[in-house]
């Protein structure tokens, strides 16, 4: 607790007299003032949060938090808990979507075994920092102790802050785990009170086990009873690992003042719990996308985030993190790049579009 209490004390706003200046020089550039919309907004926030008027491009990482989930018991999954060290030996192998898409932006991917049900061997890019082998069920009682809850948070804290100090300066958010859509959607649903609205068929359910999933979100929240004003015991209760994880990472990055991109509902329910936590923590959020799985809209209004992409997406793994990180090169590069008015010699007198 005194790890987390460390960190959240270092959670500042970020810079809003540096942003006007970004803003001006945007404004100054050979184009109609804002007519390059969310990629002007996204330069400015970045500008913010690293108190740079014209920040260079950064290092990016992805950071992808691997864990079980106990309430697959109930069958709320069409896919078996062994997909989870799979699909982790096919990172590290560099096979999935989730790779081809950090190659393709420049990204590092780092894996971190947070709370995989299953003794992994070395792998190229797995960090090993278990916490438990997978949740307890939520169903019949509370997924994690808070101990574990802030055991794992602290992973992620450690991670992200070892990245930085390397040089890392933007993160995605990613993650793996058979079964975890059902602790993502319980957590929206403790938060809003809407249950069936906001679960989908995750990795491609019947409806028959849609109502599975719904029902076992329905006895997870009259079994535990999470207290809303206190997000570790909404996350203790009925969170996931990976979940917990994802939460230090972004706390902690925000603590380091580097700009986090969330990817789809698991990440989106971790980002839930940290602003939450820390409701400052949002000013360093750049939402990707909005996931075909129908809680996620619900997510990113009850937070206030707008996403950037509609893609039609649902694969999670950080893939819509990673995606979004081209356009924010793209974003800042404007700013490096694009001549002003009057180096150009062209009149500024241009009608806003």
């Amino acid at each position: 607790m005194e790890k987390l209490l460390d960190v959240l004390a270092q959670i500042r706003p970020i810079d809003r007299e540096v942003m006007a200046k970004t803003q001006k020089r945007l404004d100054s550039l050979t184009k109609p003032p804002g007519s390059l919309g969310v990629l002007e907004e996204i330069a400015c926030q970045i500008a913010g949060i690293t108190g740079q008027v014209c920040p260079p491009i950064p290092p990016k990482t992805c950071i992808l938090m691997a864990g079980d989930h106990g309430v697959v018991a109930e069958g709320v999954s069409a896919f078996p808990q062994e997909v989870t060290p799979q699909m982790i030996a096919n990172f590290a192998r560099g096979g999935a979507a989730m790779n081809v898409i950090t190659r393709h932006v420049g990204s590092e991917l780092v894996l971190v075994d947070v709370g995989v049900a299953a003794d992994l061997p070395d792998m190229p890019g797995l960090l090993k920092r278990k916490v438990a082998y997978g949740t307890a069920n939520m169903a019949v009682g509370p997924a994690m102790t808070r101990k574990e809850a802030l055991t794992a948070l602290k992973v992620g804290i450690d991670v992200v802050g070892e990245y930085i100090t390397r040089g890392t300066g933007i993160v995605g958010l990613g993650e793996m785990g058979i079964g975890n859509t059902t602790p993502s959607s319980a957590i929206i649903a403790a938060y809003t009170g809407k249950v069936a609205e906001v679960v989908g068929r995750g990795t491609g359910m019947s409806a028959q086990g849609l109502d599975i999933k719904i029902r076992a979100i329905k006895k997870a929240l009259a079994v535990n009873r999470p207290d809303t004003s206190d997000p570790l015991d909404v996350l203790c209760k009925l969170g996931g690992l990976e979940i917990a994880g994802l939460v230090g990472v972004i706390l902690g990055a925000a603590a380091k003042r580097v700009p986090v991109i969330t990817d789809g509902f698991i990440s989106t329910a971790a980002v839930i719990i940290a602003t939450q936590l820390c409701p400052i923590v949002k000013e360093y959020l750049i939402a990707s996308h909005l996931s075909e799985e129908p809680g996620h809209g619900t997510m990113l209004k009850f937070i206030g985030l707008k996403p950037m992409l509609f893609m039609n997406m649902r694969l999670g793994e950080g893939t819509g993190a990673a995606l979004a990180m081209g356009l924010i090169d793209a974003a800042l590069k404007i700013l490096l790049g694009m001549a002003t008015f009057a180096e150009a010699a062209v009149d500024g007198a241009l009608d806003q579009q």
